[in-house]
């Protein structure tokens, strides 16, 4: 079904066959096949939406968004809108929204680059990656761009601010790569770093005191969640093997790139003992979160797709058992996150966009059928 943007950009709640429209979100009709999510929700409309993550209450979602079109809300920004009513977002800045897509707002300082936010406990303080400790520019990638698909690592440094955006301190940094944080239920933040020649995995508390390293072995470690009762950080990796991977791996490191071609879902104890891979699918698995009972996982992996580009979110059990697909359309999903209560699932998928912007990636909500 092909959804146009401007119909959705219309402030007025309406009824059509595509579905159930509010002032801020549509409900569109449930995928043949997913039989886990139902009364989907879009939220966001136009751009590059992404880590869409839950306050501890459950009432808001914080993400990262980049619009340089400029189709964007023009509420959710304090700057002069474009010509249509809207403001370009060049690269990506921290955005706050109710749960239902309602009341959005901007957080970040819209200078730099920025990446990763996850809400504080309490709700009351965020934390996220920022550049703009560097310039008030969007940082420019590396110089000598590998081939394939690649992340550049900017200079990125972790933040904290309170929930409305004010009162930004830096709680760790340097001329490194320092962030992917999330947290805990008692504080304590997990994060990717290459302070120390490796892209690995570490802990501080909320403060940014008491850092500590956690992976060691060469590769890349990252982007990590821990499990509900805080024990427990699922990541994804790829460690290089091969002489020639290693050497591909150092080579693209020395030149601030990393290439996620392939990747796998691991577990470890919080404190890093036990570390232990969960997937061999092959492909690139990543994005893994843990389901509510803390016995599962759910990540997105493009291991169906022989180019790369498609992926699907999955749930296995932590032993690597009872692999099953959660999405089936067949567009791009992936960033699953649930709710504090466990009843409804955030993510971030190409679907329902039209022709003109199938690039688009924006938030949706599911209620999770278990």
């Amino acid at each position: 079904m092909k959804i146009s943007l401007t119909l959705l950009a219309a402030f007025a709640a309406v009824t059509t066959a595509g579905g159930c429209r509010s002032a801020a979100w549509i409900q569109h009709p449930d995928t043949p096949g997913e039989r886990h999510l139902t009364n989907v929700r879009q939220i966001t409309f136009g751009g590059d939406n992404a880590e869409a993550y839950w306050s501890w209450s459950g009432d808001e979602l914080i993400f990262q968004a980049s619009d340089p079109r400029g189709t964007r809300r023009k509420h959710a920004i304090d700057a002069e809108p474009a010509p249509g009513g809207t403001v370009p977002i060049p690269c990506d800045q921290i955005f706050v929204m109710s749960a239902d897509g309602h009341d959005e707002r901007m957080v970040s300082s819209g200078k730099g680059r920025t990446t990763c936010p996850y809400f504080m406990p309490g709700d009351r303080e965020i934390v996220y990656a920022s550049t703009h400790h560097v310039g008030d520019d969007c940082p420019k990638p590396p110089v000598a761009v590998p081939g394939g698909y690649t992340w550049p690592l900017f200079d990125y440094d972790v933040y904290i601010a309170k929930a409305d955006g004010t009162d930004v301190r830096r709680l760790i940094g340097g001329p490194s790569y320092d962030a992917e944080a999330t947290v805990a239920h008692d504080g304590k933040i997990v994060f990717t770093s290459d302070r120390e020649g490796d892209l690995d995995l570490y802990t501080m508390d909320a403060d940014g005191s008491n850092v500590t390293r956690l992976t060691n072995t060469l590769g890349y470690d990252g982007g990590a969640f821990f499990s509900p009762d805080g024990t427990k950080i699922v990541y994804r990796a790829n460690h290089p093997e091969t002489p020639q991977d290693v050497a591909d791996y150092k080579r693209l490191l020395a030149g601030r790139w990393v290439q996620p071609g392939k990747m796998a879902i691991w577990v470890m104890n919080r404190d890093g003992s036990d570390q232990h891979q969960v997937t061999n699918v092959g492909g690139s698995s990543f994005a893994p979160y843990f389901l509510p009972d803390g016995n599962r996982i759910i990540f997105a992996s493009n291991f169906e797709d022989d180019r790369g580009w498609k992926f699907d979110l999955f749930m296995v059990n932590l032993d690597g058992t009872g692999l099953e697909k959660v999405t089936t359309a067949p567009e791009f999903d992936s960033f699953p996150m649930f709710s504090p209560d466990g009843k409804q699932l955030v993510w971030e998928s190409n679907r329902f966009n039209d022709d003109k912007h199938k690039r688009d990636t924006n938030v949706f909500v599911a209620d999770w059928v278990e």
